[in-house]
């Protein structure tokens, strides 16, 4: 921020507050509103005057962690990371955050180029279980790939199962992405998806309430995903169990009047039994991106209709008909060997033979992939017709 002292006041407020208060804290939320950034701070910090709606024990906490707030550090500390903070009033701050009232973020810490602002504009949470199925990192990736190339940002959580998935279509498409972290966005979580959230921060952006190098628990995980409901015009949950966390975004969309949507599944499967729960109520079935955006879109962004039948290979977009054209016709092949012959990323190519291996043209020979004998006779004529 700029703009003289105030405004730095209100800066480093908001910064300590980001380490003092839990993310979602609609307590602390309505002092804020009621007495300002100032006034809180100053309480917090001398400790003579409580605050009302807070127990004794629980302002003896707050104090604690005032104590030790430093955040003239935690700026540094950021701008060493290429991380800024952002307020409420910032020319980079979604003003839809606002529909969360009291609740609504203190401030967000963002790595990354673009401008949140105008990417919350047009984008669309894809969200799901982190135990997914093959199934359900087909469709995520899928989904998220459709979305970016049809201009939309893709919002997920950076987890692992749908989030991943979600995030790699998008990159894979060459478009935006967003991951969402109950953590300090500085300390990727998980750890086995740091190159993945860093790959996220070099292209899209990487954000979060918590100030640099805190850690995510269960309970920040879960207030996290109301900062996405938020953010985005609609939430796509593509696999749930019944106790989610993908439902507390969805619920938490629907409180905020934005579109929810589920991605069916096997009835069998209980890793659908969430989505076909959200079906039942006021969700709307989707199953592919054109869907998604006739609903959240402008007017005019309409779904193709429906024509069958046709054969299996004419569904495949270029990228995957690519993939496919590049796996040897003899033996497996590890997947960046896959990525050079199909001239693309790496990750591309592992969500398009995930893909593939749901259509049943690939399968997974231990680190290589390989042709299905059902695959043959369709590679060897797409190859005579180039």
């Amino acid at each position: 921020m700029t703009g003289g002292g105030d405004a730095d006041e209100e800066l480093l407020g908001r910064v300590f507050l980001s380490r003092v208060v839990e993310p979602g804290d609609e307590v602390a939320g309505r002092w804020v509103r009621e007495y300002g950034v100032g006034e809180v701070v100053r309480r917090l910090r001398e400790g003579v005057e409580p605050l009302p709606g807070v127990s004794y024990k629980r302002w003896d906490g707050l104090r604690a962690r005032a104590l030790r707030a430093e955040p003239g550090r935690d700026l540094d500390v950021a701008r060493e990371a290429g991380v800024r903070f952002l307020s409420p009033g910032d020319i980079e701050w979604p003003g839809q955050l606002a529909d969360l009232g009291d609740a609504r973020p203190i401030g967000l810490w963002v790595r990354g180029p673009a401008s949140l602002r105008m990417w919350a504009l047009r984008s669309v949470a894809v969200v799901g279980a982190r135990a997914c199925t093959e199934y359900g990192a087909h469709m995520a990736a899928t989904l998220a790939g459709g979305l970016a190339e049809r201009g939309w940002v893709v919002v997920s959580g950076g987890a692992y199962g749908v989030d991943g998935a979600a995030h790699r279509g998008a990159l894979g498409a060459g478009g935006a992405t967003v991951a969402v972290l109950a953590c300090g966005v500085d300390r990727p979580y998980p750890r086995g998806h740091t190159q993945l959230i860093n790959r996220i921060a070099d292209q899209g952006l990487v954000i979060g309430e918590l100030p640099p190098g805190d850690h995510p628990t269960p309970s920040r995980f879960i207030v996290r995903n109301r900062v996405i409901a938020a953010l985005t015009r609609g939430t796509v949950v593509v696999e749930a169990a019944h106790r989610s966390g993908s439902l507390v975004t969805a619920r938490a969309a629907q409180r905020l009047g934005r579109h929810t949507m589920a991605v069916p599944g096997p009835a069998t499967s209980g890793l659908s039994a969430g989505a076909h729960e959200l079906l039942r109520g006021e969700a709307v079935l989707v199953t592919d991106a054109a869907e998604v955006v006739e609903l959240v879109g402008d007017m005019g962004e309409l779904a193709p209709e429906r024509r069958g039948p046709v054969l299996p290979r004419d569904l495949l977009e270029p990228g995957a008909r690519r993939v496919l054209a590049a796996l040897p016709a003899r033996r497996a092949a590890r997947a960046d060997e896959v990525a050079r012959g199909a001239q693309t990323s790496e990750d591309d190519a592992i969500a398009r033979l995930y893909e593939l291996r749901s259509l049943g043209y690939v399968e997974r020979h231990g680190d290589g992939w390989k042709l299905t004998r059902q695959a043959m006779m369709s590679v060897r004529a797409g190859r005579s017709r180039c």
